[in-house]
């Protein structure tokens, strides 16, 4: 045999990467992530995403090209912080006590700020009642101006230095961000009025209350900001508590209690009623029912006895479990989701594409508005007082944050739900990706099969029982972990029936067993029908076909030279997949199905759950050839599996499903991993992923649409900077707000 010719060694080794996550510090606004984003990747080997909402950056880089120390020495250049994550779950506390001191922080400036802005815009009142507010028009002053000037100084400079702090930072940088708007604008308004205040110019107006109340509006609008957004990481947070801080274990014959952190693998650990699970196990002894809700998103209760699974954070609803630890610490499952959800958090969905080119030069773009303003208004009015106000207001008015916002929280609320309902999505695109699809390519075994044989039909010969069938069988088959002696055993347990003990046992492989049972002295046999017949057993033909149909699985059962009949075993299709293909179907998802099992095996499947258009005798590479042939064809195609076999469409579909009793190969290959081992688990993130477009394309038409009609009507003179505050600062929190009504998303009732 010709060996192929050897070329990979003319072929330079794939570059190693290695990836992390960088902690940032001291973004404001959406121009400081695509700053960031810009100048990470402007390093050799690096590729990075930044996450305003998280105020993470994930980083992929080449270790021979660049090291963590330049990654985070580039971010401090460009202005900001940075420090690498590497103890999530001390990360996350650490994150969680710093946002909390900030937001005390900036409570009190707001606070502070209102006391001082508030005496200022009391004489805005009559402006308000003779309509002069609009444009900033002349107005009169309650206040003497040399108050005014001390109330609005400490607001614009010990208040506001937030605002210089992060401006210096940007220029500094090389880049320009919101609070360069910010203190542009507001700089102007305080300089202005100083310099008519203190040279005593009484024919001119100032605007004191302006500066401050923008000021004030911002930080309010970063407060609220603050708020909704923390809101965003409640389904994460919901998943850390869930599980317990200690557990139960048995060292020594003595029950002790210890931290989760000391529980090893292989340790027996007690879970009493209406406890949680502490890790992952297996049950050794005992009888309950757990609620795993927080897994399946299901609410009813599952059984478990010895041999059970059970899972961290789940919750004993019932008698006392004794199970043998098999996952600690972050092998657990709830600790792969949590890792799962906080991963797709961070990352970044294509539709922010156009997002991140508008805040990339959204600002500078902005300054030359407001200067153009200015010149425009001076030269056609006259009034460089009125121009200045003009300018001021497009500087306000024009915020970048709800451009940075729009797509983050929606894909961190959406994700946080799936994983609250047993859908883990792995990242952003594919969270987008699975809400186009067009085409759902599905595997039939152990996706709309159980994936293990069960019994399908009996059928007795005359003369002898289903109980009398049943009992050899189960007398034969006991103690074996053959699949098909499983699902024998299975289906005598249900009936009831004992198995007898058994003498001179023989098992030939492949073809069937025999022995003595009981106490008869007849040579019972059970196996393929030429199994029997080589002994010298008759099975009818008849009933051979009968249960054949449909690519059935048939054994037969002897005692001694008569035929007791014979046993239908196949895999079983999932009561759920038939409704979920139905619901596919309904909303424009071309259904197929990819098979390696033989013709009329999948014929029958296909024709029960619906499914028009099937393929069998598909070997594992053709799977993934014809996943590769439609998305040629520019059809958005998915795949569903949970075999081995799968991982190479799974790897080739635009966004790939993996039921999560499947093997380890498929969920690693996968987009997302459904927990349930249920079809319509496929429908529910789909709904989910269109759900949370619809919330990023509202979020970026209310983003979008905010600019294109504020800062025309700013540079119009049609705001005054007061109002401009206001609406910039309402902008964010509306685009938070909105995706957080994410959190009411539920599942369809099926």
């Amino acid at each position: 045999m010709d060996s192929a010719p050897d070329t990979a060694t003319s072929l330079p080794p794939p570059a190693a990467t290695d990836r992390i996550e960088l902690g940032l510090t001291g973004m404001t606004c959406a121009a400081c992530a695509a700053r960031i984003e810009k100048v990470l990747n402007k390093l050799p080997g690096v590729q990075a995403a930044v996450n305003f909402a998280t105020e993470t950056a994930g980083v992929t880089f080449d270790p021979a090209a660049t090291d963590p120390a330049q990654l985070i020495a580039a971010v401090e250049r460009a202005g900001y912080g940075a420090t690498v994550r590497r103890d999530a779950e001390a990360d996350r506390a650490l994150d969680k006590a710093r946002k909390a001191e900030e937001f005390d922080a900036l409570r009190r400036d707001v606070i502070v700020a209102a006391l001082l802005t508030l005496p200022l815009l009391a004489q805005m009142v009559p402006m308000l009642a003779s309509g002069q507010l609009i444009g900033g028009a002349a107005h009169a002053e309650l206040i003497p101006r040399a108050w005014q000037l001390a109330l609005a100084t400490p607001v614009q400079f010990w208040i506001g230095r937030r605002f210089y702090v992060g401006a210096w930072h940007a220029l500094r940088g090389g880049g320009a961000n919101m609070d360069v708007l910010v203190v542009l604008g507001t700089t102007i308004a305080w300089g202005f009025s100083a310099v008519v205040t203190i040279l005593g110019l009484e024919g001119q107006h100032v605007y004191f209350e302006a500066g401050a109340a923008v000021i004030t509006l911002v930080l309010l609008g970063k407060l609220l900001e603050a708020r909704a957004r923390a809101g965003t990481s409640a389904a994460l947070e919901g998943l850390l508590r869930l599980q317990p801080k200690i557990a139960h274990v048995v060292r020594d014959g003595t029950l002790v209690d210890v931290p989760l952190a000391d529980v090893a693998d292989g340790e027996r650990f007690v879970v009493r009623a209406g406890e949680s699970v502490p890790v992952d196990g297996i049950v050794r002894d005992g009888a309950s029912s757990i609620d795993e809700s927080m897994l399946t998103g299901e609410s009813r209760a599952v059984a478990k006895s010895a041999g059970a699974k059970v899972f961290a954070g789940t919750l004993n609803q019932e008698g006392l479990l004794t199970a043998e630890a098999t996952g600690t610490g972050s092998q657990t499952l709830l600790a792969g989701i949590v890792r799962l959800v906080a991963e797709a958090q961070g990352s970044k969905a294509p539709i922010q594409r156009l997002a991140d080119r508008v805040s990339g030069i959204f600002v500078p773009v902005v300054i030359v508005i407001a200067a153009l303003a200015f010149a425009a208004t001076w030269w056609w009015a006259g009034d460089p007082t009125r121009a200045l106000v003009h300018a001021v207001a497009v500087l306000v008015i024009a915020c970048p944050c709800a451009l940075g916002l729009a797509t983050p929280t929606a894909i961190i609320v959406g994700t946080g739900r799936g994983a609250q309902t047993g859908i883990l999505i792995r990242n952003a695109s594919a969270l987008e990706q699975a809400g186009r699809l067009q085409t759902l390519i599905v595997d039939k075994t152990g996706t709309l099969t159980e994936g293990r044989p069960g019994v399908v039909a009996v059928l007795t010969f005359e003369g002898g029982t289903r109980r009398d069938l049943l009992r050899v069988v189960a007398s034969l088959e006991q103690g074996s972990t053959h699949p098909l002696a499983t699902a024998l055993l299975a289906a005598a347990a249900r009936d009831g029936i004992v198995p007898d003990p058994v003498t001179n046992f023989v098992d030939t492989p492949g073809k069937g067993v025999a022995g003595r049972v009981g106490d008869t002295n007849e040579v019972s046999r059970l196996g393929t029908p030429d199994f029997l017949a080589d002994a010298g057993v008759e099975v009818p033909a008849a009933a051979i076909q009968t249960l054949a149909h449909g690519g059935n699985t048939v054994v037969a059962v002897a005692s001694g030279e008569r035929a007791l009949g014979v046993i239908a075993l196949a895999d079983r299709i999932r009561e759920t997949s038939a409704r979920a293909i139905h619901r596919l179907q309904q909303m424009d998802i071309h259904v197929v199905m990819l098979t390696g099992d033989n013709a009329a095996a999948a014929e029958a499947v296909a024709t029960a759950v619906g499914i028009k258009e099937y393929r069998a005798d598909v070997l594992p590479g053709a799977k993934a050839e014809a996943v590769r042939a439609l998305k040629a064809m520019g059809v958005v195609t998915g795949m569903v599996g949970d075999g081995i076999n799968d991982a190479p469409a799974l790897a080739a579909a635009d966004v790939s499903f993996a039921v999560g009793a499947g093997a380890d190969i498929a969920v690693e290959a996968a987009d997302v991993t459904l927990v349930r081992d249920d079809l319509g688990a496929v429908v529910d993130a789909i709904l989910l992923s269109r759900a949370t477009l619809a919330k990023i394309r509202q979020n970026l038409f209310f983003a979008f649409g905010y600019n294109v009609l504020g800062i025309p009507l700013a540079a119009a003179g049609w705001l005054n900077p007061v109002f401009a505050g206001a609406a910039m600062a309402a902008s964010s929190v509306s685009v938070v707000t909105n995706a957080l009504l994410l959190k009411r998303w539920r599942p369809p009732a099926q």
